[in-house]
């Protein structure tokens, strides 16, 4: 088993303002220091190191935190929190006027280059994802099927670009989690691996979490634990399932979500969820922070900067959509096809 070192001291940095975008390239390249054009503190001069030329102080890289909004409907943050000394969380959304993918990843905290394996599983889930629609035969449900098909299928290319990613020689392979939705005019579609999560925040109804975590929590909750007892124990961040070299199962859990009513989507780490875990507690975050702005972008930030304020203890990655009601009304399904445990003799990683 790995751990999570939660506690470690490290850059504590946030915008004053929960609303504070920092001009950024649609794509950062993982090895380079990419600084924004002007201190934060007091506007001056960036040197190529990221000190200020006025002030002295060093501006974080826009590793540390970014911003992404392909449409007016969909937008993420993702950000390093107060503890940490760099940010294994990422991200990437690409979105058009009727549909978006959406992918967060969490580089676990213990493994090498974990920052850099969770950049390249996001992008590369995303844009396998962005160039595939699969119609199937004409049902909606052949369609679902052919779009999880898809799903399970970036989830492997996923994990071949982290793989890729890892020295061959590595002693502690980089490991991350995974979270995705396709959004289309009809439907939701999730997978997930791990315990990076997708909630589904109607303006009407009950909210509720699409994917379930690969974790001893989740293990605890599925043996008649309450949410709240496990999710506080020791090991309840422990994965059982991961991206990387020596992932043990692939598979990943699968649920579409018929758009009948208009909500919120919030695809996250649990650098959100560790303050509020429920869906109502979501909703309940994502309604304070938001105000009369219905701007995704706004609602974003707003939920990382609570995170940071809860006490930041971990990095922070959220992507929402702001959806309107499309599509004949439906109910969501859960498919987890060969949904099976891997071998008895494999450890968990966290």
């Amino acid at each position: 088993m790995r751990f999570f070192n939660q506690g470690a001291p490290g850059v504590e940095w946030m915008p004053d303002q929960p609303d504070v975008t920092l001009p950024i390239r649609p794509r950062i390249e993982v090895d380079d220091a990419v600084y924004p054009p002007a201190c934060p503190a007091c506007q001056g001069d960036l040197d190529i190191d990221g000190y200020c030329l006025t002030c002295g102080q060093k501006a974080p890289s826009l590793r540390e935190h970014f911003e992404l909004e392909p449409a007016d409907w969909v937008a993420g943050v993702c950000d390093i929190g107060l503890t940490h000394v760099r940010n294994e969380d990422a991200m990437a959304t690409l979105a058009t006027g009727q549909r978006a993918v959406l992918v967060v990843c969490d580089g676990v905290t213990t493994s090498e280059d974990s920052d850099v394996a969770s950049l390249a599983a996001a992008r590369t889930a995303c844009d396998a994802l962005w160039t595939r629609d699969p119609q199937g035969t004409g049902t909606p449900s052949s369609r679902t099927a052919a779009i999880q098909a898809v799903l399970t299928e970036a989830v492997a290319a996923a994990n071949q670009a982290v793989v890729d990613a890892t020295a061959t020689d590595s002693p502690n392979a980089a490991a991350t989690t995974i979270a995705i939705a396709v959004i289309d005019d009809q439907a939701v579609h999730c997978a997930n691996l791990g315990d990076s999560r997708v909630y589904w925040l109607p303006d009407g109804g009950e909210p509720r979490q699409l994917t379930k975590d690969h974790s001893l929590a989740q293990d605890g909750i599925d043996s008649g634990a309450g949410r709240a007892e496990a999710e506080a124990s020791a090991f309840a961040h422990t994965i059982t399932r991961w991206l990387g070299c020596d992932a043990v199962d692939l598979t990943p859990h699968l649920a579409t979500l018929e758009r009948d009513v208009a909500g919120w989507l919030v695809v996250c780490t649990d650098g959100l969820w560790n303050y509020a875990s429920e869906a109502a507690a979501i909703l309940e975050v994502l309604d304070q922070v938001r105000g009369d702005d219905e701007s995704p972008r706004r609602v974003a930030a707003g939920l990382v900067a609570w995170a940071n304020q809860q006490g930041g203890q971990d990095n922070v990655t959220v992507v929402c959509a702001r959806l309107a009601a499309q599509g004949e009304p439906g109910s969501s399904t859960e498919t987890m096809p060969t949904d099976t445990p891997g071998p008895a003799d494999e450890s968990p990683r966290e």
